[in-house]
């Protein structure tokens, strides 16, 4: 109960001062589930992606988040607002059973499907671990476009911009169901992955044009 008053409270500070300082608006916001688990999966562009995404809904959702994140002392910092570090470049196991954990438990994440902070306006190659996940679970993936943080903190700048930043979000894509056995067929995640790469570029694409 304490975690989730914490986390309710870090997340409208971090909404409010967003909606001020970036005319933060957001689209969509009734195709996010109101109960159960579901995958946030956001376009990637800049590092103040993690706090605009926070404006999809009050309830608490944990982030996988890259581990260099948290060192320097932020560790408990972060891991207090449910973010569960991953190693990049590797296939973290133990982030993905506190992933999946975590959605059993009817709790939703996010997973930025990109993997890392990417530039431009075309959405290229998406790793398999939402559609992967969500399919092990059994859980929709909520696609997210967000147009206007790439210019408000742009790859490599240590200074935000007051800029506008719109967030438009788009209907759960469920996965396939799972056959008898529980196995999670390769086919299907692809396939998942393909769909869940073009609603993220439609829904950037909207996001782009309404930040102007």
């Amino acid at each position: 109960m304490l975690s989730r008053a914490w986390y309710w409270f870090a997340r409208n500070v971090v909404v409010g001062f967003c909606k001020l300082f970036w005319r933060l608006s957001v689209v969509g916001r009734e195709h996010v589930p109101a109960t159960g688990a579901f995958v946030l999966a956001p376009v990637h562009r800049s590092n103040v992606d993690f706090a605009i995404v926070a404006i999809a809904t009050s309830r608490k959702m944990r982030y996988l988040a890259k581990d260099s994140l948290f060192k320097y002392g932020f560790g408990a910092l972060f891991s207090s607002l449910g973010a569960i570090p991953v190693a990049r470049g590797t296939a973290d196991r133990e982030a993905m059973r506190q992933l999946e954990e975590t959605l059993r438990g009817g709790d939703p994440v996010v997973m930025f499907p990109e993997g890392t902070r990417q530039t431009g306006p075309v959405v290229e190659t998406l790793f398999d671990g939402p559609a992967y996940v969500a399919s092990r679970v059994g859980v929709p993936i909520v696609p997210v476009g967000i147009g206007g943080s790439e210019r408000a903190m742009p790859k490599g700048s240590k200074m935000i911009r007051p800029v506008k930043i719109t967030v438009v979000i788009g209907p759960p894509i469920w996965p396939a169901e799972r056959s008898e056995s529980g196995r999670v067929p390769r086919r299907a995640v692809a396939e998942l992955t393909a769909s869940l790469k073009d609603e993220v570029q439609r829904l950037f694409d909207d996001a782009q044009r309404l930040a102007g």
